[in-house]
């Protein structure tokens, strides 16, 4: 998501403007430290956390638009009703992404959510190969081979697909594919995917009534949940605005740094086992991510020559 939006918006930049890098370095630190902040609402069904993500960004990132004065190209948007509908789809991608990173983290697997991100980019190289017919290099045939590898591996290992790392690849990736082909800026698509979310996120706790969390159980729980949207809302907005001061490559790089901080969080702070298969699948998946950004690097010179 975060990498395939900016494509197109930092493909036309020359240069890096500082307070694009500001921007983006602050949402994926904030991405990074996002699981210590989902791990403090472990006991809250995943499903209940989603639901105030929705609700509560919701005032967030309409007050950025009251102050951008952008809010008529949403009235603009909920007219149309094609853009509605891709707003809808890619509401329902991202919201399926956001419930298994929130069961991932509370149950253990933030390791396999650290993998998902990893291999993102390479999902979305391979995803523009098979779809839009994009040439790739050796080298990023080679990348997206490699992963495939890791994957493997893991597979092998634990007897089991690592669900969890593919269904984040796969909603992230086609989140962002998808997304690049909404008409409308990133502030105002968020808040238009977040206003159709909030139908039946309202609805559900409403129907959790009393048994839910917020201002039924204590203080800590009901402000970790009302939190929870500007955890949401505010590194989407930073990065909307600081991808269009920073070259492509620039983001490549930088796109690393929440996938990273999300790996050590889950092995030093969390103590999830790191076995032998991961120990060779991770140096594998890193393997690729060099290679991969390394082209991705060469290409921007050139493109820039």
């Amino acid at each position: 998501m975060r990498y395939a939006a900016a494509m197109t918006a930092a493909t036309t930049q020359t240069g890096d403007s500082p307070s694009g890098f500001l921007y983006a370095t602050s949402a994926y630190l904030m991405w990074g430290f996002l699981p210590l902040y989902m791990k403090a609402l472990a006991h809250i069904p995943p499903v209940e956390i989603i639901a105030h993500r929705i609700l509560w960004s919701i005032p967030i990132a309409g007050l950025v638009l009251l102050l951008l004065g952008r809010t008529g190209d949403l009235i603009r948007a909920l007219k149309t009703p094609r853009m509605v509908a891709m707003a809808a789809v890619t509401a329902a991608l991202i919201s399926i992404n956001w419930g298994v990173y929130v069961w991932a983290i509370a149950n253990d697997r933030a390791l396999d959510a650290a993998l998902g991100y990893y291999i993102n980019p390479l999902f979305s190289v391979a995803l523009g190969a098979v779809l839009l017919r994009e040439r790739l290099a050796g080298v990023q045939w080679l990348a997206v081979g490699l992963a495939a590898v890791a994957v493997t591996i893991l597979t092998l290992s634990a007897g089991v697909v690592p669900w969890v790392a593919l269904v984040l690849m796969t909603t992230f990736g086609l989140y962002g594919f998808l997304r690049k082909t909404l008409p409308i800026g990133p502030n105002q698509g968020f808040l238009l995917e977040v206003l159709l979310l909030s139908p039946p996120a309202l609805a559900y706790l409403l129907w959790l009534g009393p048994e839910g969390h917020f201002l039924a159980t204590s203080w800590r729980d009901t402000a970790l949940l009302l939190g929870t949207g500007a955890v949401t809302a505010i590194p989407l907005m930073l990065y909307a605005n600081g991808a269009k001061g920073l070259r492509l490559s620039t983001i490549g790089i930088l796109q690393y740094i929440a996938p990273t901080m999300i790996f050590l969080i889950a092995v030093f702070v969390f103590a999830e086992p790191f076995g032998p298969a991961r120990a060779v699948a991770f140096p594998l998946i890193w393997a690729a991510l060099i290679l991969y950004t390394g082209s991705m690097i060469r290409t921007a010179r050139s493109a820039r020559a």
